[in-house]
């Protein structure tokens, strides 16, 4: 464990003091807090950061946009990310903290299999100082989640997530390091909406609080009863929410969200009113490092980066690859079976419609015969891309890779204004303008219909038109639909859609429906066909901040 010296955890009891009276912005920035111990030389911290990592252990192919045009390049891994950790703790020794910001344990085939467990002794080897659970860390269970965390061995934080009685906190609320005098502070803050956003099931015995007035408070004690002078949120709460939350009272009394779940990969921190905003991309392709200049005790400037894991400049370390394999070993042989073949590259990085969806979505139509198969809209799986003109093998781990939950197919009735009605809710949960109605995802997936639509309308309005077999979609006529099992729902409730009719769970798993769908069209062609589409965000809609120049690269 972390030396007790170096650490300093938070109190239940915190909770319930009340909160101090806080400085405006100017007086924040104008005021040096006294400590002990200052340096009173110039002095540099780095902070590197790591997001969404969902279980991805080796390198793989990662999708840029670069001049107007889809590229594709080699990145990531969990033993050249650690030779990246080794360098920057080399150039600043004793001087360099390491996060995470969640989204650890699920997400590939490995990870699935072992139920989280293949990313205990690894991320134990990392040398992380800081993690926080992200909304899929409930995936296996609270006491799964609990016991896969438990065993990184380091400190794990977060600040509204409670056994179920609302009371007892599952884990401390914060951190802070002390590194030659200068205190850092970083608080932990997972997405409330988890129960909602993932299957039901998942989170049971888990409560959660809002980012409401006990985050400020928090904030505001460790910042003037624990003298804290650098405080850090990190947030696994999407880039939208994290920007809105830069600019809220709660963080006036922060220095930097370090932001999570979004997937994007933020250049340049976001300045808010009252905070910086990063967010590192996922699948452990990219590192963010932000340098803090002190002089005196004092923050007097700050630099980010965000590192590409090439495996070209940062070959894996070999002590973490032999652990790596060696925990892989087991689930090897059955996740690296070839499962099918495909012609076109196979991606899902764009807001409204991606060929990997197209290809599910068309194999679940074609298994049950529904006339409209539905997908929820995942952020996340590595493109599988055919190089020199061959086609590209799919394994099994490609298809955890992209459909990390693996439920029973579902089949129901709906009526045309039934899926409407849901289409228009989940068009707002994709594209709301206000960032804090926003759900976490990108707009879902589809086979059978085609769908024409305005994402700047106002809620309620953006559907100009759905054909169904090439007729406009009838609001008092039944439509087939098809979607998958998420436990804990209500037996009528097809991805988020209430009150469906003649309601059938299926005895086979979309595993299994795509794997029989590739024995027979293999090698598949998926490509943009259309089936959703909107004049605003064009063929290549990539995610945008409403507010700011970020922009996905």
């Amino acid at each position: 464990m972390k030396n007790k010296k170096q650490t300093i955890l938070a109190t239940v009891g915190l909770m319930g003091m009340l909160a101090l009276s806080v400085s405006c912005k100017s007086e924040k920035e104008n005021t040096v807090v006294e400590n002990m111990t200052k340096t009173s030389d110039t002095m540099s911290i780095t902070i590197l950061q790591t997001a969404d990592i969902h279980g991805q252990l080796d390198s793989h192919p990662e999708l840029f946009w670069e001049n107007n045009e889809i590229v594709f390049k080699e990145r990531g891994g969990l033993a050249n990310i650690k030779t990246i950790f080794n360098l920057e703790r080399q150039k600043n020794p004793g001087r360099t903290l390491i996060v995470d910001g969640g989204d650890l344990i699920q997400g590939s085939g490995y990870a699935a299999l072992s139920e989280g467990r293949v990313m205990s002794n690894i991320i134990k080897n990392m040398g992380y100082d800081v993690i926080i659970p992200g909304n899929w860390e409930v995936v296996y269970g609270k006491d799964i989640m609990m016991e896969v965390m438990t065993d990184f061995d380091t400190d794990v934080i977060v600040q509204n997530m409670y056994h179920e009685d609302g009371k007892e906190p599952l884990f401390p609320s914060y951190a802070i390091k002390e590194i030659e005098g200068i205190r850092l502070a970083f608080i932990g803050v997972n997405d409330p909406d988890i129960p909602v956003r993932q299957n039901p099931i998942f989170s049971e015995g888990i409560a959660f609080s809002g980012l409401d007035s006990s985050v400020k408070q928090l904030v505001d004690d460790i910042k003037f009863k624990e003298r804290a002078d650098v405080i850090f949120l990190v947030t696994h709460i999407g880039i939208f929410k994290q920007v809105e939350l830069s600019n809220s009272p709660i963080a006036e009394n922060a220095d930097y969200i370090l932001g999570n779940d979004t997937h994007e990969r933020v250049r340049e921190m976001i300045q808010g009113k009252y905070a910086k905003v990063t967010e590192p991309g996922a699948f452990g392709s990219f590192v963010g490092k932000l340098t803090l200049n002190f002089v005196d005790g004092k923050l007097v400037s700050d630099d980010y980066d965000l590192i590409d894991v090439d495996p070209k400049i940062y070959p894996a370390d070999k002590e973490m690859q032999a652990l790596v394999n060696k925990e892989k070993e087991p689930y090897r042989e059955n996740l690296e079976t070839i499962i099918g073949y495909t012609n076109a590259p196979l991606f899902r990085y764009l807001t409204v419609e991606n060929p990997m969806d197209n290809l599910f979505t068309d194999a679940a139509r074609w298994k049950t015969g529904a006339d409209i198969s539905i997908s929820n809209g995942f952020r996340f799986g590595n493109p599988v891309v055919p190089v020199n003109g061959e086609p590209a093998a799919i394994t099994r781990a490609n298809l955890w890779n992209l459909l990390p939950v693996n439920e029973n197919v579902k089949t129901g009735k709906a009526t045309g204004k039934q899926i409407k009605d849901w289409l228009e809710k989940e068009m707002h949960n994709a594209f709301a303008q206000n960032p804090t109605e926003r759900f976490g995802g990108w707009l879902v997936r589809f086979s059978g219909m085609d769908v024409d639509f305005k994402s700047q309308n106002p809620r309620g309005e953006r559907i100009t038109s759905i054909k169904v077999k090439g007729e406009e979609m009838k609001d008092d006529q039944y439509y087939t639909i098809s979607a998958c099992v998420r436990p804990g729902d209500p037996i009528d409730n097809l991805c988020r859609m209430s009150n469906v009719k003649d309601v059938k769970e299926m005895d086979y798993t979309i595993h299994d429906v795509i794997e029989e769908y590739l024995k027979v069209h293999s090698p598949v062609s998926p490509k943009l066909d259309g089936r959703a589409y909107c004049d605003y965000l064009g063929e290549y809609s990539f995610s945008t901040v409403p507010g700011t120049d970020y922009k996905f690269h």
